[in-house]
């Protein structure tokens, strides 16, 4: 708590319906669909985030001496690093090695969701923003200093938010990811104008092939999508995750409570067999104030660039009708670079509580900082587009 304003008052929740969607979205704003209470309340309904999960919820709000909630954030009790997309894995066996307990830890962050996003979320009107958002993270870093706890990360934070934790003396971690921007084009085919004539040629190729394999794609919204969608791309999801020998980290209650308070948010693209009328592949989108956030994917059995038709130009269609600046096409992936999705810049911040172990994090944080933007020069050269010198 700040000392310029000993009224405001911080509280931590054990899970998001104890603070009211109203008062929470207020902070979080519309443009971040996955910040929305309702996201957030679906992944704990259904059970996908919760103590038994590794994910104990731990929310902050800080409050006025009316008890009106100026700020909040998402924070969980970790008892693991699996869903962060942030990778501390060898920060954590490193500690362990050294004698030290690394789990459990704080987690500022949406559960599973690698999108860039408020963290440290303001109600408009409701005074100084950077002061409440001070409080927030000087909050958190004394709720990891009472448990007792190793560190506490924030993943995925805006630049401003990183910038401000920074200052306050967190670490800073750079990541990556891919995205594309719709420079105001009319169509598809203005942005493959955009690009060299062999990168236009492929993606025309790659198309072709995806749309003349019998598999007829359709972009559904609000009340488009049925339950039995659901459970089809809850079928392909887990279908996915079994071929990457990966983890099921949702379910399918937490599929169809989303359809169920948030499909004016969703843009699902669906796959039916032309010949048998059955649901094939399906990719999940959310919706956001400026930008279109790609989530998962799967199919019930291999075809040739459906996955990029699905995912990659589907999405892109979708912006361009909307009007959408951008696509966030998920986490990783060199191969989107070629399809016109180009690296940029993702943030974290990190409190280490054992100050030995802070140093080191700190020394190897600052080399790789150096190596990410290196490789973000390189990775940007091969971009597709016409050179325009």
């Amino acid at each position: 708590m700040p000392d310029s304003d000993d009224s405001l008052v911080l509280h931590f929740h054990t899970g998001i319906d104890e603070i009211s969607a109203e008062d929470w979205d207020a902070c979080a704003g519309p443009d971040n669909p996955f910040c929305l209470h309702a996201f957030l309340s679906a992944l704990e309904s259904s059970g996908a985030v919760a103590p038994a999960t590794g994910w104990g919820p731990r929310h902050v709000t800080v409050r006025d001496g009316r008890e009106r909630i100026l700020a909040c954030a998402p924070l969980y009790l970790k008892g693991h690093s699996y869903g962060e997309y942030v990778f501390d894995w060898a920060w954590a066996r490193a500690y362990e090695q050294a004698g030290g307990k690394y789990y459990p830890k704080l987690q500022c962050a949406i559960p599973f969701t690698p999108v860039t996003g408020p963290r440290l979320m303001v109600r408009d009107g409701a005074g100084d923003p950077d002061m409440l958002r001070r409080t927030l993270v000087a909050g958190m870093v004394e709720m990891a200093r009472r448990l007792k706890v190793s560190s506490l990360h924030v993943t995925f934070p805006t630049k401003e938010e990183h910038d401000l934790m920074v200052d306050m003396g967190l670490l800073s971690r750079l990541g990556r990811q891919y995205h594309w921007e719709n420079a105001g084009y009319g169509g598809f085919d203005d942005f493959l104008a955009a690009l060299s004539s062999r990168k236009r040629k492929t993606i025309r190729k790659e198309r072709e092939k995806a749309q003349s394999q019998g598999v007829t794609l359709k972009v559904l919204t609000g009340d488009a999508i049925e339950p039995r969608h659901w459970e089809a791309f809850h079928h392909f999801y887990l279908s996915t995750i079994d071929k990457k020998w990966s983890q099921a980290y949702l379910n399918k209650a937490f599929f169809h409570r989303l359809g169920a308070t948030m499909a004016d948010r969703v843009a699902l693209v669906m796959g039916e067999d032309d010949a048998t009328g059955e649901l094939v592949c399906g990719a999940l989108n959310l919706i956001g104030g400026d930008a279109l956030y790609g989530r998962n994917w799967g199919a019930s059995e291999d075809y040739k660039f459906l996955h990029f038709e699905a995912c990659y130009y589907q999405a892109m269609d979708f912006a361009i009708d909307r009007g959408l600046r951008w696509v966030e096409a998920g986490a990783q992936g060199e191969h989107k670079i070629s399809r016109g999705y180009l690296p940029r810049f993702t943030y974290s911040t990190h409190w280490i509580a054992d100050q030995g172990f802070h140093r080191a994090v700190e020394d190897f944080l600052d080399k790789e900082r150096d190596a990410v933007a290196e490789d973000m020069e390189m990775l940007g050269e091969l971009a597709p587009f016409k050179c325009t010198e």
